[in-house]
């Protein structure tokens, strides 16, 4: 398939990728997002893994004035970009301002950006809570900020991250710059947060499908824990090619890495313990071919630009269907047939409640509030974080619950002040520990969802895009439950659909939400307050439980 558009500018697009990047021609969805871009509005682009979303953000910028501000979650990711920017200098250059970069890199970095040597500044969202690096930045009137990974700004995304949630206060200081938002995985209500928590100003929202039909989706019921690792060692064993497995724990990781080479495979293992030293040589090891097998925790994977993946294994339950969907795309990007299998015991589910368990004390909160009233003036997290004693992200959590409960507030400069009228300490804690509760019951919601994809008897990828809003009319064909027979006799069920997928309604207790999906006689939604979940419609209907809003 190939874009056409009669919109201006598109011609010239298609020039500056045929130049500067070698395309023949746009793939679908590039080139809308990208007339948007030089159109100068906001944009937030889904676009699964390995469609080319760098590019969005790249190919416009060579047709525009000003640096671009790129905003990258991960070392690897921006040393990854940056090289293959620096690759090609057609494309305007590069730069990477991070925590590994010395004194001098850092003078070379900024000269060679004020000397527009350099388009690109790529940098993690930590660098942006740091006053002289937003006021470097300013001073250079950046043209855009590309924020990559963009679920990472929402309490429902799978890798939500607290400093994500600065970077709208970050945007105005640097001269409120057009911004754009990527990410392969984000669903209606992750969506909706992304946009809301940069202050996007009425953005273009481009979602392009999340079918990926050359992956086939399989979930294996394991009854005891030795069964389900001798599953996936076998299995992993036997893919020919690349493969990817996911764990749970880093002891896991280690373990099987050391089972797959036992029997022959080029594994290893990665994990956030290991040093960045190992982390980046495993890394690279995949993408050059000297290791055919990654064992790893959700740390990986960010960056791994590698179409020739044949297999995701996950040897547990992940946190959520948006960690899985996203993990499960690093295979087969180059289109060719690969496969998806859960090695599903249910046993592992209680292992991801734990986690998913952490809810502030209103104590370690309401003191946090008493200290930045204390402060006569603004007051910088900097100071905060050596007032209190707290590691840096537990700090950010806490101050992101006080600012969504109107405790304290951000400056223009970046600072925290107590807002006109917000509460005394006690109160406003007891508010944001509401507020943390509430996200916990979505988090619990998403591992329910979890639960129901690896025992729905019904299609698994009509599961999986209902889950993201995405309605497939039958049952895929290739999925273990379409292959044995029971999606056809779900999807046989004849089920009354009475609120369209995609469409708001309202519930009498748990308030707005949209409707995500039906299975047989049940209708899954998704809540605002309360997270997923699943109805039955003849009940609703009977009850008038909800209406269309």
């Amino acid at each position: 398939m190939t874009s056409s558009s009669p919109r201006p500018g598109a011609q010239r697009l298609r020039a500056a990728a045929r130049d500067a990047f070698g395309f023949d021609d746009l793939r679908p969805g590039q080139l809308e997002a990208m007339l948007a871009v030089l159109e100068g509005r906001d944009v937030l682009v889904v676009m699964p893994t390995g469609a080319g979303k760098s590019a969005i953000y790249q190919v416009p910028s060579l047709l525009r004035e000003g640096p671009v501000v790129v905003v990258s979650p991960l070392i690897a990711l921006q040393r990854d970009q940056v090289d293959a920017i620096h690759g090609d200098r057609a494309r305007g250059g590069a730069v990477m301002l991070n925590s590994q970069l010395s004194a001098a890199g850092w003078r070379r970095a900024q000269e060679a950006l004020r000397a527009q040597e350099v388009r690109f500044a790529f940098l993690a969202p930590e660098q942006l809570a740091r006053e002289e690096v937003v006021e470097e930045l300013a001073a250079l009137h950046p043209a855009m900020v590309v924020v990559d990974e963009a679920h990472c700004v929402s309490a429902w995304g799978h890798d939500f991250r607290p400093d994500y949630l600065r970077l709208a206060g970050a945007v105005e200081r640097l001269g409120r710059p057009q911004v754009l938002a990527l990410t392969a995985t984000a669903g209606p209500q992750v969506r909706a947060e992304v946009v809301e928590r940069l202050g996007m100003r009425d953005p273009a929202v481009l979602v392009e499908g999340f079918d990926r039909p050359n992956i086939t989706l399989e979930v294996r019921r394991c009854l005891a824990e030795d069964d389900q690792r001798a599953l996936v060692v076998e299995r992993a064993a036997a893919v020919a090619g690349p493969v990817i497995v996911y764990v749970a724990r880093r002891r896991d990781a280690e373990e099987l890495a050391g089972e797959l080479r036992a029997v022959g495979r080029a594994a290893d293992f990665y994990h956030a313990g290991r040093s960045r030293t190992d982390r980046d040589a495993v890394h690279h090891g995949f993408l050059e071919g000297a290791l055919d097998a990654v064992v790893a925790t959700n740390a990986f994977g960010m960056g791994i630009d590698k179409p020739d993946v044949r297999a995701v294994v996950h040897a547990q339950v992940p946190d959520s269907l948006d960690s899985y969907y996203q993990e499960v795309g690093r295979a087969g990007r180059d289109g060719e047939p690969a496969t998806a299998l859960l090695a599903y015991r249910p046993e592992d589910l209680g292992l991801r409640r734990f986690f998913a368990a952490g809810i502030p004390g209103g104590d370690d909160l309401a003191q946090l509030a008493g200290v930045v009233r204390r402060h006569d003036e603004p007051v910088a997290v900097a100071e905060l974080k050596e007032e209190t004693g707290l590691s840096q992200t537990r700090l950010g959590n806490l101050v992101n619950l006080l600012e969504q409960a109107d405790a304290i507030a951000e400056t223009p400069e970046g600072e925290l002040v107590v807002p006109a009228g917000a509460a005394p300490p006690a109160r406003a804690a007891a508010r944001a520990v509401g507020i943390a509760e509430q996200h916990h019951r979505v988090e619990e919601s998403r591992i329910e969802m979890v639960r129901a994809y690896a025992e729905t008897a019904g299609c698994r990828r009509q599961f999986l895009l209902g889950y993201f809003g995405e309605e497939l009319p039958g049952p895929c064909g290739s999925c273990d439950t379409c292959a044995a027979g029971s999606a056809a006799g779900v999807a046989g069920a004849g089920a009354e659909h009475p609120f369209p997928v995609g469409g708001t309604v309202q519930h009498q207790q748990w308030g707005a939400g949209q409707v995500m999906g039906y299975e047989a006689d049940r209708v899954t939604v998704a809540f605002a307050e309360v997270g997923y979940k699943t109805l039955s419609v003849p009940l609703v209907v009977e009850q008038g439980l909800l209406t269309a809003a």
